[in-house]
């Protein structure tokens, strides 16, 4: 007899554990008899959830019948119901468990045609990405259960058991070279959401080649909406501040053999900051991307910039403080044209003089990074009154995109006289005036 029971879905659905039982089991009356299965979880939360997906199956499933459409594999259905609730002790599909495509048979169709669809139009490296989610963590989850199987309560538990540490955390691991323990990290929140967007496109692959009638429900059980916070960036105090300690640094080095590099950081973080170019957009800029120009409408010289980045070929035009930096590194490596401005980023560098200002983190505990000398680009653009729609055109990005996360903390955005406007009361009639009108 079950010592705990729930019902959901107005009470067709029954979520009960029996004694001396540490799984959750579920059960619905369809087409005349009772069926039966076991979550495979012990939290009742994920039972529940896994109950949900399984009676909207077994609905689905009774309606095709009653309609007289036979639906592949229906006999073993029911068999491979359990779906366990983390990966050690995951169940391996059984000899006669249903049969037809397997979830790894479908990721690996997936990646061929990702690989030859997207080429010249993804980055190399978010396409090794996608191979990288299902190497290390997709496939050996969901790997040779078929592709059928994978329902919505069973990317639940996946879920929970990515966030979960594993039970050798504490045992430790014996490797080749002695004894080490195992350190587990929790994965960040858009590490995690990467990971189930690789697995819609593989359920999406099965999808459009028949093996499933439809893609399940993937998304997050119990989500709230998450409160939008500006990117980490420098207040006008602050960045004066950050380019007068680079400036010393080029200055008096701590090391003379460090005194190229110091230049070249202190002239990356002036150009940056007058540019709001991405890093690996600077990373990659050539000598001759770059050429300095006078602009007719300010009567000023700036920089025009020919832009290789994440959307493609674009270009940019600078403030005039980037003219200056970008002399002294002409001057200082005599470069050829095809020469790489600034390669990759002295991240060590920064991390230490952000360090030694006490600006690794604004107020809000953001780390401040590299991409924030664009975020303080574009920050402080718009607190001059710059028009929304260039300073977007000019980043490459969208107004969406500026007005969610750059334009939110602001104060200059917000126009005090529309706020402020008042309703023009009435003017009061003299007396005298009222009592000659009433004559």
């Amino acid at each position: 007899m079950p010592v705990e029971s729930h019902s959901l879905m107005d009470g067709k659905v029954h979520v009960y554990r029996r004694e001396n039982s540490s799984r959750w089991q579920c059960a619905v009356f369809l087409g005349g008899r009772n069926h039966r299965a076991t979550t495979g979880a012990t939290n009742l939360a994920i039972a529940m959830e896994y109950a949900r997906a399984w009676y909207m199956e077994r609905y689905a499933d009774d309606r095709l019948q009653r309609r007289g459409v036979g639906l592949p594999n229906a006999g073993q259905r029911e068999a491979t119901d359990a779906v366990p609730a983390t990966p050690k002790r995951r169940r391996k599909p059984k000899k006669d468990a249903a049969t037809g495509p397997t979830f790894r048979e479908s990721a690996e169709l997936f990646m061929a045609e990702f690989r030859v669809m997207t080429l010249g139009e993804r980055n190399e490296e978010y396409v090794d990405g996608k191979e990288r989610h299902l190497r290390l963590y997709l496939l050996p989850f969901f790997g040779k259960l078929p592709i059928t199987e994978v329902t919505s309560g069973l990317i639940s538990e996946y879920r929970v058991s990515r966030v979960t540490a594993p039970p050798d955390q504490e045992t430790g691991w014996r490797s080749k070279i002695g004894r080490q323990r195992r350190t587990f990290k929790r994965p960040a929140r858009a590490t995690l959401h990467q990971e189930i967007v690789t697995l819609r496109q593989v359920m999406k692959t099965a999808n459009r080649k028949g093996w499933i009638a439809a893609v399940p429900d993937m998304s997050a059980p119990y989500k709230t909406n998450g409160k939008v916070s500006h990117r980490a960036w420098f207040a006008p105090d602050e960045y004066k501040r950050f380019y007068q300690a680079t400036r010393e640094r080029a200055r008096n080095p701590l090391n003379e053999r460090w005194r190229w590099e110091c230049e070249q950081f202190h002239d990356w973080v002036l150009f940056m900051a007058n540019t709001g170019l991405r890093p690996d957009e600077a990373s990659n800029l050539q000598y001759r991307d770059v050429t300095i120009i006078l602009d007719e409408a300010t009567n000023e010289r700036i920089l025009e910039i020919v832009v290789r980045g994440k959307r493609g070929v674009g270009y940019c035009k600078s403030m005039t403080g980037a003219v200056l930096p970008f002399q002294r590194l002409r001057k200082r490596n005599s470069p050829k044209p095809e020469d790489l401005i600034f390669g990759p980023v002295q991240r060590e560098l920064l991390n230490a003089v952000l360090g030694e200002l006490d600006l690794k983190k604004d107020r809000e505990g953001n780390a401040r990074t590299a991409y924030s000398l664009r975020h303080t680009y574009i920050s402080m653009r718009l607190m001059e009154g710059a028009d929304i729609y260039q300073i977007a055109k000019n980043c490459r990005t969208s107004v969406e995109m500026i007005e969610k996360f750059y334009a939110s903390h602001i104060a200059n955005t917000l126009d005090a006289a529309a706020i402020n406007v008042r309703k023009a009361k009435p003017r009061k009639v003299p007396s005298a005036v009222k009592a000659l009108a009433e004559a």
